[in-house]
């Protein structure tokens, strides 16, 4: 029937620090991590383009803010916000680190590196 949001791939998965974002990674093949800041305006406007790139790719997408769990922005070498790193089987296979996508050039991005 209706499945939770957060365990649905067609829906973001929000978390709230490292152990969390470790689980996600843990428990899915691939990953679009979005390391996103509160307040970031791009941030904000790349939310709903997710969620549709989501949907149209079946990629699991988590979201989370570095800022909340400092830890994250040495591990995953975050320098701005809104990046996008693709996980396959826990290791980082390529990043979007250069300011807002639209879904196209995301969706372009991800096939490419799902081959």
């Amino acid at each position: 029937m209706h499945t939770e949001p957060d365990q649905s791939a067609e829906t973001p998965i929000r978390v709230a620090d490292g152990d969390e974002l470790d689980d996600v990674l843990a428990a899915h093949d691939r990953v679009l991590v979005d390391f996103y800041t509160k307040g970031c305006s791009l941030c904000q406007a790349i939310e709903p383009v997710l969620g549709n790139v989501a949907k149209a790719t079946g990629v699991t997408v988590a979201m989370v803010n570095p800022g909340d769990d400092i830890s994250l922005v040495e591990e995953w070498a975050i320098t701005s916000a809104p990046t996008l790193v693709l996980v396959e089987e826990g290791e980082e296979v390529g990043r979007l680190a250069d300011g807002f996508k639209g879904g196209d050039e995301i969706e372009a991005f991800l096939d490419a590196h799902l081959d």
